[in-house]
């Protein structure tokens, strides 16, 4: 288990680098991503919300066909559709972070994604993501380019997580929760 980077920790607002090699610290790491994602519990996880600064990042989602979805995405690409300009639901488009934790506010996101990256084997693969799926590798993808949720924000919405996030004194360096140990509030 993990401890989960709280906003204001700089590995989660700085681009993260490369992976050079797929080797038996990549894979511990994997592991130890997938144990955190599930007990926050999470659909994804990247590495930079666990302080490593490199480009990986973890998912486990189940669509509503009964279809699981998990992986492990090493130096992702990501191209997405194009937004589409209706207005903003906020209850079907409300996201939540586990670097933002028990927040959640509405963002416009791509109905679709084309995910092409590495798996822990080296083997190159590519998922044409649609709706939830999409938003999930959206969302992870960010985090690797050390962007929040909450950086994407429109007023008001964006003023809102600006008031959480100073509500619960985050925004400095040095925070963290740990899945299992810290109770947070939902």
């Amino acid at each position: 288990m993990l401890p989960i980077c709280i906003t204001g920790e700089p590995v989660l607002h700085t681009r993260a680098m490369p992976v050079e090699s797929i080797d038996e610290a990549l894979r511990a790491l994997v592991d130890d991503m997938f144990q955190t994602m599930e007990a926050a519990p999470g659909v994804g996880l990247a590495a930079p919300q666990v302080g490593v600064a490199q480009r990986v990042f973890v998912y486990d989602w189940t669509d509503e066909h009964d279809v699981r979805w998990r992986g492990v995405a090493i130096n992702p690409e990501l191209l997405v559709s194009p937004l589409e300009l209706d207005e903003l639901d906020e209850d079907l488009e409300a996201e939540g972070c586990l670097s933002v934790p028990g927040e959640r506010f509405p963002l416009r996101r791509a109905e679709r994604a084309l995910l092409r990256a590495t798996d822990l084997d080296g083997s190159a693969f590519e998922i044409d993501a649609q709706d939830w799926l999409a938003r999930i590798f959206q969302h992870e993808y960010d985090h690797l380019e050390g962007v929040l949720y909450i950086d994407r924000l429109a007023h008001p919405h964006g003023k809102a997580a600006f008031k959480a996030v100073k509500r619960n004194s985050w925004g400095s360096p040095g925070q963290s929760w740990l899945p299992g140990r810290d109770r947070l509030e939902d």
